[in-house]
């Protein structure tokens, strides 16, 4: 019981000092986890029938609202996209580049900020929030409406103005979302064990009003 009730008490330092950090530091815990993003990226499998491969860096993203926030969280994810398409080689295969904006999967990688921005919003301020179950919503949540939802619409885009070949909306969800599914719910699943176990369950410097609510 000592030993839980230590972990338990540095596990609410940390997030009680991330979240009083100063605003130089939560940018640096930010660009840190871009880059954790930009190496996960890495980890990918090509499918033949999609031009979208699965990767994980949607792992490091459901990860990042958790330990950052929303703010911290989604800007890590702005910081990600946004140099990525400047041209720094962090996403999937190492590649990047002002390009990268009319690719297909262009659309997955802008909700990466939403989805981190909603994790982080929901688990600093509801303390139910922060147990398996509340976080397993979360991220599902996350995955199939704020990533694949941006994701699917930029793909359906892409095959009508880049190649030319106009898709309907069962072929969009077939290549840019079914053959996914069990991999991000694996993902999400892991994600979720992870942030249950990392995340304090009492309120750590949130609004009265907001962090103490179960």
């Amino acid at each position: 019981m000592a030993f839980v009730a230590t972990v338990n008490h540095y596990k609410y330092q940390a997030f009680q000092w991330r979240s009083e950090a100063s605003l130089t530091k939560k940018l640096v815990l930010a660009v840190g986890m871009a880059c954790v993003t930009g190496i996960m990226a890495q980890l990918r499998i090509y499918l033949p029938w999609s031009p979208v491969p699965i990767t994980g860096q949607t792992f490091a993203v459901l990860l990042s609202g958790v330990l950052l926030g929303a703010w911290g969280g989604g800007l890590s994810q702005a910081i990600y996209a946004g140099l990525g398409f400047a041209g720094v080689p962090w996403f999937a295969n190492w590649s990047g580049g002002i390009a990268m904006l009319a690719g297909p999967t262009c659309g997955y990688i802008v909700g990466f900020v939403f989805a981190s921005f909603f994790i982080g919003y929901v688990s600093d301020r509801y303390v139910r929030a922060r147990s398996f179950a509340g976080m397993l919503g979360l991220m599902l949540t996350a995955t199939f409406l704020l990533i694949h939802g941006p994701g699917l619409l930029h793909l359906g885009i892409w095959f009508a103005a880049f190649k030319g070949q106009p898709i309907d909306i069962g072929q969009i969800f077939w290549m840019g979302s079914i053959p996914f599914i069990a991999g991000d719910v694996t993902k999400a699943v892991v994600a979720a064990a992870v942030a249950a176990c990392v995340a304090p369950k009492t309120a750590y410097n949130v609004p009265e009003t907001a962090g103490h609510r179960k």
